[in-house]
């Protein structure tokens, strides 16, 4: 959410954006801000100093009540005066300040951002459904640790769930760094997650769709940015709008996550239905998954969404199945055989489980999916998470790091 003042009185718009905190956009004239908003899709709030013309002020102010309803208009005036609120309340200017009353102009600003946010929101979810519609079902994969094959699990589980075209799936490739999802299944993008943060409030189920590119029969990818650097520009906002339209678009939603609780991680957590751990049987992997086990706990995210994958489960390292099972205190739901067969689908660029439907390692992710992925969409569960515990949940992190 951002803030622009427009007024030639350089003066006068300096006065204003000191009141907002230095933090806003100074523009000289209308026209100038018609070309601002048409790269800048996350603006909500407009200034109009009183150096401007009130007249173009509200031909402005009606030609973006339709085109752009989250932009609230404050018209600041020397004087304001009965004929000029009514004049005003037609065109849609959200609010008309006298000029000396700064305190206003900013609390004005603040109840622009807010209607702002609950419009996106209203957007995002919709309003309630009397027929108790199922949304879709969020299974996000992850690891603590790099090399337990993540990528390749989250690929083969989310074209066993399309099956073949009977089911809507989409993969979201959300380690924004490091993505090789696009890489592992041979996709040429148009587009990325990275392109809808420029939409901002605009973004719906129609824009979020044109930013997707099909695999195969059933599957649909949303693949992480190209460019090096684009992660941090992302906001966690962004990844929870994303995957709350996806949800409502599609009957199963896999995101591949990097290797960290970063807050773009945390956003996909607290929208999914199934946590998929993944580890290894090697003690750096395990330690890492035991240390995953105890952050979720300190964060609430409810036990019954975890699911613990052991990959390469065959490796014979000396280690047993049921000493692991007693030192992380969870079941292994699913144990999934080591393959050269593996990585010689991920160079073809055809995930195995559409390879070689029967092979042990499909069959194995198959399983894990029909046991316990499908079963969880037809179990209602509660998918909003209070603002107040994501944030905390962010918070305690921090803390925990800290003293780590």
């Amino acid at each position: 959410m951002s803030t622009v003042i427009v007024d030639p009185d350089v003066t006068a718009a300096e006065t204003l954006n000191t009141a907002l905190g230095g933090l806003a956009a100074v523009l000289p004239s209308l026209d100038h801000l018609r070309r601002y908003l048409e790269t800048e899709p996350l603006v909500t709030a407009v200034i109009v100093g009183a150096s401007l013309d009130q007249d173009a002020a509200l031909r402005f102010t009606e030609s973006q009540r339709v085109s752009r309803p989250t932009l609230g208009v404050v018209l600041v005036r020397r004087r304001v005066e009965t004929s000029l609120l009514r004049e005003a309340l037609r065109s849609g200017i959200r609010e008309v300040v006298a000029e000396r009353q700064l305190s206003d102009i900013v609390d004005a600003v603040h109840r622009i951002d807010e209607l702002a946010r609950a419009m996106l929101e209203q957007s995002i979810d919709g309003p309630p459904d009397p027929t108790g519609e199922t949304l879709g079902t969020v299974v996000t994969v992850f690891a603590a640790k790099g090399g337990c094959g993540k990528t390749t699990i989250a690929t083969n589980l989310a074209a066993v769930l399309a099956a073949g075209g009977r089911r809507e799936v989409c993969l979201v490739d959300l380690d924004l760094a490091f993505g090789d999802v696009a890489i592992a299944l041979q996709l040429f993008p148009a587009h990325t997650i990275a392109d809808a943060v420029g939409m901002g409030a605009s973004l719906d189920a129609a824009a979020l769709e044109s930013l997707l590119t099909p695999h195969s029969p059933g599957l649909t990818t949303l693949v992480a940015p190209v460019e090096p650097g684009i992660a941090e520009s992302i906001p966690a906002a962004t990844v929870a709008a994303v995957l709350k339209l996806l949800r409502r678009r599609f009957q199963y939603v896999v995101v591949d996550s990097p290797p960290a609780f970063t807050d773009h991680v945390l956003a996909a957590f607290d929208e999914s239905d199934v946590l998929a751990l993944m580890t290894t049987l090697d003690i750096p992997a395990l330690k890492n998954l035991k240390l995953t086990l105890e952050t979720l706990d300190l964060l609430n995210y409810p036990r019954d969404r975890w699911r613990v994958l052991l990959n390469r489960s065959d490796s014979k390292v000396g280690l047993v199945m049921s000493e692991v099972e007693k030192t992380l205190r969870v079941p292994i739901s699913a144990e999934i055989p080591s393959s050269r067969a593996v990585p010689a689908s991920i160079n073809r660029g055809v995930p195995i489980v559409l390879d070689d439907p029967h092979h042990p390692v499909s069959v194995a992710i198959r399983t894990f999916a029909e046991s316990h992925v499908v079963p969880m969409s037809r179990v209602a569960i509660s998918k909003k998470i209070p603002k107040d515990l994501r944030t905390d949940r962010r918070g305690l992190l921090r803390r925990k790091a800290k003293h780590t």
